[in-house]
C-alpha cells in the first residue's frame, strides 16, 4: 500500500512541472470563456460545470450560444461532432499508450483527451522509475484543473479585473508549432511530417481555411493507413 502511494505521489510530482507550460494558455482561454458566459448572463455554476463535464473549449462556446437560442439538440449534436471529429484521429494515435496497461485510469485518460493532453502525453519521455499510467493521468488531470479554474475565475472576476485578451488565442497555435518543431528534431525520417504539411497546404488552397481541417485529417489518415500496410508487406518480404 505504501509503495503504491509513493508511486502515485512520484508520478503526480513529476507530471506537474511538465504540465505547467499549458497553465497560462488554459487560464487565459478559460478566463475568456468564463467572461463570455458572464456576458451572456450565466452565473459561475454554468462555466464551472460545463468546463468540468464537457471539457472541450470550442464545444463549450457552441453550447453557451445554443443555450441562448431555440432548443435544437440535433443541430448542436452535429455541430459538436464536426468540431470534435479530429479527436478520433488523436485517439487512434493513443491506442497503444492508453491501452490495457494503464488499468482503469484509461477511462479518464480517454474522456479527458483534448488537443493539449494528446500533445503532451504523446511526446512525453517518461522516466523508467515512474508509472506511465499515473504520469499521463496526472498530466491530463492538471490540464483539466487549469481549464476549470480559468473558466471559474473568468466568470467571477471578469468584470473586476480589466484583462485585455486580444490575441491570446494564438498561444495554443504557438504551442503546437513548438511541439511540431520538437517532433521534427526527434524524428529520424521527416516523411510523415512533410506529408502532413503538404496535404494541409493543398486542402487549404482547394477548399479554403474554413473547411480544410476535416478533409486534411481524412486524407492524412487514408495515406498513412495505406503507407503502413505497404510497410508491413515490405517487412514480411524482408523476413522471408
Amino acid at each position: 500500500m505504501i509503495a503504491t502511494q509513493n508511486k502515485i505521489w512520484k508520478s503526480a510530482k513529476a507530471a506537474f512541472p511538465y504540465s505547467l507550460p499549458m497553465l497560462v494558455g488554459f487560464l487565459f482561454l478559460g478566463f475568456a470563456y468564463g467572461l463570455y458566459m458572464k456576458g451572456l448572463g450565466f452565473n459561475a455554476w454554468y462555466p464551472f460545470l460545463m468546463a468540468l463535464l464537457i471539457y472541450a473549449g470550442s464545444v463549450e462556446f457552441i453550447v453557451a450560444g445554443a443555450l441562448m437560442g431555440v432548443f435544437t439538440p440535433v443541430y448542436v449534436f452535429l455541430l459538436t461532432l464536426m468540431v470534435s471529429l479530429r479527436q478520433i484521429f488523436y485517439s487512434i494515435s493513443m491506442l497503444e499508450k492508453y491501452g490495457s496497461g494503464v488499468g482503469k485510469k484509461r477511462w479518464y485518460l480517454i474522456s479527458s483527451l483534448v488537443d493539449e493532453s494528446f500533445s503532451l502525453n504523446y511526446v512525453a519521455t517518461i522516466p523508467s522509475h515512474l508509472d506511465k499510467g499515473w504520469y499521463m493521468f496526472f498530466v491530463s488531470l492538471y490540464l483539466h484543473i487549469y481549464w476549470v479554474l480559468g473558466a471559474l475565475l473568468g466568470n467571477v472576476f471578469g468584470n473586476i479585473i480589466p484583462f485585455d485578451l486580444k490575441g491570446i488565442e494564438f498561444a495554443m497555435t504557438a504551442l503546437f508549432l513548438v511541439i511540431f518543431a520538437e517532433n521534427w528534431l526527434k524524428e529520424k525520417s521527416h516523411k510523415s511530417s512533410l506529408l502532413g504539411i503538404g496535404v494541409a497546404s493543398l486542402c487549404l488552397l482547394v477548399v479554403g481555411k474554413n473547411y480544410f481541417l476535416l478533409p486534411t485529417l481524412a486524407i492524412i489518415w487514408l495515406l498513412l493507413t495505406l503507407w503502413r500496410a505497404k510497410l508491413n508487406v515490405t517487412l514480411e518480404q524482408v523476413e522471408k
